[in-house]
């Protein structure tokens, strides 16, 4: 355990850390589980236990969709062409994806969530936050909850988990990140201030590398540096994003853990077999992406307003082309009209197309109800025809 230790309840310190103020009195535990793709295949093919592995098809147009620690050692990451993996390490040993199996695995480790807390809010099929305060009221400290949790996932399943600690999203997720794999990090109140101040500012949730790149031009690479900025400072570069930046420079994340957390988007997306450059032949692949959409949200009776088109070239260039609705809609055939006329407005292509993609957003309840959360299984989807994946959560099934 890094970043403090020992008891982890109610402290009497603000979300700054200064003593005296009103607490921010949750805990909260964020479990990631490592390399969850390939640690499975790990574990159920010891032949592959310590070297570098990669979920994903090893053929000339395959993708990595999950690596193993022995390959990142090398510089393989998810998402990365194999053939740009094989060069990194011409060891890589590709194994195919088995979704069901990582379904199933991952139903496991989400009932020994729902073990512990009633408010769990899942983001993958190997990740969570577990709001424990009510717990930690009653006098288990979370960091011994937290290790109960890794210790029956290892017990259930042979796998590992790292897990966060803190007082809220924003440094849970970051402390179970810390200590990776098969980790825990406590980040409690009295500590919170330095450890943000030290933490570059990619880091942060929220800052992806466009904006990580803007804050460096202004001076800005630590969360000391973003603290020290004024908010009509933040708010002249970064509009409406400025009091979120401002709030988590000083590690202040009031989002509660949401169970009833609903998706915002289902998605298809394949890596073609072979280059496209004819219209008709994308508009097939495409014609099947809906249907793969329309299904499982006809499966949630929802219906969305936007529909998003994303075409990769040979050159891994990416467009990406959204139409919103005066409407919502959730049939194939509608789905498909739209996104045809969205490849058509990008068509002769630039250069040949190697992956095709469509989603559906933009979503409103049933009549008469209030909301419906998504299956955490919609997040993953068999290939088209070599790599599929689907776009369907926020980031790709990597771990």
């Amino acid at each position: 355990m890094e970043a403090g230790d020992g008891d982890d309840r109610a402290t009497g310190t603000d979300p700054r850390g200064a003593p005296g103020a009103v607490a921010d009195q949750r805990r909260i535990i964020h479990v990631d589980m490592d390399a969850f793709f390939a640690s499975v295949e790990q574990r159920d093919r010891p032949e592959l236990r310590g070297r570098p592995v990669a979920v994903g098809h090893g053929r000339a147009r395959g993708v990595v969709a999950a690596a193993s620690y022995e390959a990142r050692a090398f510089g393989v990451r998810s998402a990365m062409p194999s053939v740009t993996a094989l060069r990194k390490c011409p060891e890589l040993i590709f194994v195919p994806p088995r979704f069901e199996v990582y379904r199933a695995v991952s139903a496991q480790i989400h009932a020994i969530f729902a073990a512990h807390t009633d408010l769990v809010e899942p983001l993958s099929l190997d990740e969570a936050y577990l709001d424990v305060t009510e717990a930690c009221a009653a006098g288990r400290p979370a960091t011994g909850i937290a290790e109960e949790i890794r210790a029956e996932i290892r017990a259930a399943t042979g796998l590992t988990a790292s897990a966060g600690v803190s007082y809220n999203k924003f440094l849970a997720k970051l402390a179970s990140d810390q200590n990776k794999p098969d980790g825990l990090t406590v980040i409690p109140p009295h500590r919170a201030e330095a450890f943000v101040a030290a933490l570059p500012v990619g880091r942060f949730h929220g800052v992806g590398p466009v904006t990580e790149q803007k804050m460096h031009r202004l001076g800005i690479r630590t969360g000391a540096d973003l603290r020290a900025r004024s908010i009509a400072f933040l708010q002249a570069h970064f509009g409406s994003s400025a009091a979120h930046y401002h709030a988590i420079s000083r590690g202040i994340d009031t989002r509660p853990v949401r169970p009833d957390r609903p998706r915002k988007s289902i998605g298809a997306e394949t890596t073609l077999s072979e280059d496209l450059v004819d219209l008709g032949a994308a508009l097939e692949v495409v014609r099947r992406l809906a249907g793969k959409v329309a299904r499982p949200a006809a499966e949630k009776r929802l219906s969305g307003r936007t529909v998003t088109l994303k075409v990769r070239f040979t050159d891994f260039e990416q467009l990406t082309r959204r139409r919103t609705l005066s409407r919502p809609l959730a049939e194939a055939g509608e789905i498909l009209a739209v996104a045809e006329s969205l490849l058509a407005e990008i068509h002769p292509f630039r250069r040949p197309v190697r992956l095709l993609g469509v989603t559906l957003s933009g979503f409103e309840p049933p009549s008469g109800e209030t909301g419906q959360q998504l299956d955490l299984f919609d997040a993953v989807d068999a290939p088209l025809q070599e790599t599929g994946g689907t776009q369907s959560r926020a980031g790709t099934p990597s771990r």
